[in-house]
């Protein structure tokens, strides 16, 4: 692999730019066809536009920037042109707002009475309480209450919660929401009542129009699981999101059974081998069905053998796997972690190279490429330096390490193993190295170094462990967790790279997301304009240093 920097020998930066349009194959089989409120006039609003029949085009959607770091070992920065635009004809609102005056005793001295209802008091709170009590309490009575402050619901007779009032806001219908932090803090609190967290955020379709193209529904064990299509996503090319639905409400680790790691992941399996079929232009079709673990193995042998003997270059060649667990929102209205708590994972496929950009991102030649990136390929440059300098093949050596690990601080009768669980296709281990100080990390124990070459029992092995893992931590009070997924490129099928994953908890200390966690630094503005708001406070700066 050439070095990964922006900065070319001829002085020049080097810009990649990504203009996706694809098509979507529809596996979805059923529909959850649910009304999601009404307008000002009683008009009601439905989720059809989520339930699309056929397969999904995606045109022209958002370009997406990659700029690799000066520096290899420091990722990879994506700028998304929509949200960068915005900011380029007024660097000045590139700013976080100033905080607001709080005063507890202010706010409640002169309006409190005597008799005064507990849903009066709470309205009287400042803003910040009453995030701090969204994402606190464990009263349901008190989230009602603050529900009520936050947006404007729909209800039956018996005062139950049936759906949003909506407002034409230009073109797009818009739920009436007064308050965002609050609502999306309640939103993510697991005592607030299930009818409230459903007309909320999780009835497919409240959250916007994205398709759901894939589902899984395992009736017997009561499993239920979307994938919804994020086709303008800040992932180039879009990414796809695995959802539990939202008659599988699942807020905490140990609420999320084995049966729905499984749907999580088959539908990220079955996606993926569905893409790559495509690319290689066999001739199997899926559309509306999901499919079973027998069709989806023969279906990955298939792919396997047809990618060893394709005689062009892939265009995507490797996958993008996360997932967020856990959510929490400062009263100061910092988001500690993921835009929602209802477990969900994410991936895609990331193409093998992206056209460089020239001046105004005119499109250059096809021969100027940019390789882009995969948290995965640092690793695959690492193990090949490895193996030159040592004459030994990393994994084999570091499957060793763990293995005859000792203790560093000279106890030897105290335990010195750092295996979690293992099985003959994985181990779940405490890397020596952490960096979280409660990271658990899963390798396979084969050479084994992406889904495409995992067969139906190490699959089933990675469901397995990721499930251990989780709970693990889950069940160590863990209520933030990040997890990636490294691996390695489908065109190196000689490499020995090993399937590694991590799960990386937030402890209450030490505040990221997954996409910071594989160095992929997302932004939402151009450098340029970013600099132009600096210099702005410079002179200010200047003079006060002077003085």
């Amino acid at each position: 692999m050439k070095p990964r920097t922006c900065v070319s020998p001829s002085g020049q930066f080097m810009v990649g730019v990504h203009r996706p349009g694809y098509n979507v194959e529809n596996l979805r089989e059923n529909e959850v066809l649910l009304d999601l409120g009404e307008l000002p006039d009683g008009k009601s609003i439905n989720n059809k536009i989520n339930f699309p029949q056929g397969s999904v085009e995606v045109e022209n959607a958002d370009w997406i920037f990659e700029i690799p770091n000066p520096f290899p070992f420091r990722g990879t920065t994506y700028i998304a042109r929509r949200w960068a635009e915005r900011k380029t004809n007024n660097p000045d609102q590139i700013r976080l707002p100033s905080p607001l005056d709080v005063s507890f005793s202010k706010a409640v001295s002169k309006q409190i009475k005597s008799g005064t209802t507990p849903d009066e008091l709470i309205s009287l709170l400042p803003d910040s309480l009453q995030i701090a009590l969204a994402t606190t309490s464990t009263d349901p009575m008190d989230l009602v209450a603050l529900a009520k402050l936050s947006c404007e619901f729909v209800y039956e007779k018996c005062g139950r919660p049936v759906g949003l009032k909506y407002k034409t806001d230009s073109t797009n219908k818009r739920a009436v929401i007064s308050n965002l932090p609050l609502f999306e803090a309640l939103a993510n609190n697991e005592h607030l009542p299930d009818d409230y967290k459903e007309v909320m955020v999780l009835r497919p379709g409240v959250q916007g129009g994205s398709e759901i193209v894939g589902d899984w529904l395992d009736k017997e064990h009561g499993s239920h699981v979307f994938e919804y299509l994020r086709s303008n996503s800040y992932i180039p090319w879009g990414h796809y999101a695995a959802n539990m639905a939202n008659d599988a409400i699942r807020y905490r680790l140990k609420d999320l059974s084995f049966h729905d790691m499984k749907g999580l992941r088959h539908l990220y399996y079955q996606r993926t081998y569905i893409r790559l079929s495509n690319d290689l232009k066999l001739t199997q079709t899926f559309s509306r069905k999901t499919i079973s673990e027998t069709v989806l193995e023969d279906l990955r042998i298939s792919v396997y053998n047809a990618l060893s003997v394709f005689d062009q270059k892939i265009p995507f060649d490797r996958t993008l796997w996360g997932w967020n667990f856990g959510f929490d929102f400062a009263p100061s209205h910092y988001r500690l972690h993921a835009s929602h708590q209802q477990i969900h994972q994410q991936f895609a496929l990331v193409p093998a190279q992206v056209p460089l950009c020239s001046s105004g991102a005119k499109q250059t030649s096809k021969s100027a490429e940019l390789d882009s990136f995969a948290c995965g390929d640092l690793i695959e440059s690492f193990i090949e330096d490895y193996k030159e300098k040592t004459g030994v093949a990393f994994f084999d050596a570091y499957i060793q390490a763990i293995k005859n690990n000792q203790r560093m601080d000279g106890r030897e009768s105290s335990n010195h193993h750092l295996i979690v669980y293992e099985d003959s296709n994985i181990m779940v281990f405490v890397p020596k190295a952490q960096t979280s100080q409660w990271e658990l990390q899963m390798m396979t124990l084969k050479p084994i170094g992406n889904i495409l070459e995992a067969d139906s029992q190490t699959r089933d092995s990675l469901d397995r462990g990721m499930y251990i893992a989780a709970q693990t931590l889950g069940a160590m009070g863990a209520r933030m967790i990040t997890s990636i997924e490294f691996s390695k490129r489908f065109s190196q099928m000689e490499s020995d790279q090993r399937l590694l994953y991590s799960f990386l908890p937030k402890l209450p200390e030490s505040p990221g997301a997954f996409s910071e966690a594989q160095l992929r630094w997302i932004n939402g503005h151009y450098p340029e304009d970013f600099a132009a708001a600096c210099r702005k406070h410079v002179p200010d700066i200047v003079a006060s240093i002077e003085n």
